[in-house]
């Protein structure tokens, strides 16, 4: 039997920003847009949708007289990222693994 994959993560796009974020300290807005390709409206959602579940923290400042979003994962985050990695690589062939 196969496990359950997390809804939340098996977004193409939440789970880009999740694998980005999980190997950094700390990624800003338009880091993550470059990266993903995604739309400014559409990753704002996702990441509201990230920071709902807590899986995410999101920060709001200024850079000298720019606005910065700075997005961070939260431990929760970073659990549930590697427990669906582990749910994910039981779909895999036995030789892949």
């Amino acid at each position: 039997m196969f496990p359950k994959l997390d809804p939340l993560l098996h977004s193409e796009l939440r789970l880009a920003v999740m694998s980005i974020l999980a190997g950094v300290e700390s990624a800003d807005f338009t880091y993550l847009k470059t990266q993903t390709g995604a739309t400014a409206g559409n990753l704002s959602v996702q990441l509201e949708k990230l920071t709902a579940a807590d899986y995410i923290t999101v920060e709001k400042g200024f850079k000298g007289r720019k606005p910065c979003t700075t997005c961070r994962i939260t431990p929760a985050g970073l659990e549930a990222f590697n427990t669906y990695i582990q749910a994910l690589q039981a779909y895999l062939p036995t030789a892949q693994k």
